[in-house]
Parts: structure tokens; sequence; C-alpha cells
């Protein structure tokens, strides 16, 4: 089984850079590209040379959680339910934070993390209480709860924009050019009602 990629230091990859004769600065390069692009395939680290790309892909695995079941709207706590390679069950919970002083939203969230499967409390608003404990997680397994809650968090962001700009057009879309028409009159010329026209319905991005 390989080691997952997000289980090694700095250090570590430092040191396997140099063994492959790679320069420093494609440890910085690779580390980005996990951390801030919270990338989950190889082939979209593009500026890494492919030998590169094909050198961490033998020696290293790069998983990324499955998402079972989210629980809550967005602007209040989500519980994220996560599948493991082995198929067990872990939770993560995000938490905004309270309202700011004067009524706004609040720009800050609290993630919990598991770091078991199974635990010996028993919590029963916990999903991980609900079975037994099992065994730590892995460092990995850690670390990905984090980047996956960031990966739901941005793709819902592009969609809640594009769902606000497809709103902006459509209340901005002039009337289909049908004149409405008094149920009560016959329209000109025909003896089918024109139907009255139906007034637009107008229809965050969390900030971290």
């Amino acid at each position: 089984m390989l080691t997952d990629i997000k289980a090694q230091t700095a250090d570590d990859l430092e040191s396997q850079f140099r063994a492959w004769g790679q320069p420093a600065y494609r440890v910085k390069q690779l580390l980005e590209w996990l951390y801030v692009h919270r990338a989950a395939d190889w082939e979209a680290m593009t500026n890494l040379p492919r030998v590169l790309r094909d050198e961490l892909r033998k020696h290293y695995s790069l998983t990324a959680l499955g998402l079972v079941r989210k629980q809550g709207a967005r602007d209040t706590t989500q519980k994220f339910l996560w599948r493991l390679t082995d198929h067990s069950l872990i939770e993560s919970v995000l938490i905004p934070a309270n309202p700011a002083l004067y009524g706004e939203a609040s720009d800050r969230h609290t993630l919990c993390v598991s770091t078991q499967v199974g635990c010996a409390y028993g919590c029963k608003f916990c999903a991980s209480g609900l079975a037994d404990w099992k065994r730590n997680l892995r460092v990995e397994e850690i670390v990905e709860q984090v980047l996956a809650v960031e990966r739901w968090n941005a793709n819902e962001g592009r969609r809640v924009e594009v769902e606000s700009l497809e709103s902006e057009v459509q209340s901005r879309e002039p009337d289909s050019g049908r004149e409405a028409v008094d149920p009560g009159m016959p329209h000109q010329g025909s003896l089918a009602l024109a139907p009255r026209p139906s007034p637009h319905k107008p229809a965050l991005s969390a900030t971290w």
C-alpha cells in the first residue's frame, strides 16, 4: 500500500526530491497544489514535469474522501459524513461563528474533525459515537477532512454565484411580448385567451 502524499512533511519531500534530482522549488510547487489549490489528482498539477508526476504517482497515493451525506443549511451548522478507503465512516462538523457585533453574518467558521473511527464516548448527537472505537485515523485522513470541506465550500460558492447571476439575468429579461388580456373579454382576432404574464420571480460564498 502506497503512503499518501499528505502524510509527508516538507522535509520528507525535500529529501525525496533530492534523491530524484529535482530542484528544491518543486517541493513548494507540490505543496501549493496540495494545500492551496487542494488538488485531488496528479494530472491537475500542470506546472510539475510529467516525469515528476509519474514518480509521485508510483511512490505515493493521493486520496480524497468520499462524501456520503451532508446535513444542515449553508448558514447553519453542517455535518459531513465521509467514507474512508477501508469503507469506515467518519464525520466532520462545520460550525459558523455567532453573528458579528451589529448583526452581520460572521465570516468565521470552526471545523471539528474526527481523529478516530468510532468513539468510546458514544455521544448521541455525533455519528462517530454510534459505533464503538475501531482505530485512530492516519495523518492524511485527518488532513483530508479539512481539504475536503474547503473543496466543498469552493464548489458551493461557485454554484451560488452562478445561480445568482442566472437569477439576475432572468429578472432583467423583457416580457414575452404577449399582450395581457382581461379574462372577461375575448382576445382580438381569436377565441383563445392569452394568459396573463407571470411576474418574474427573482429567483452565500462563505468567507473562511
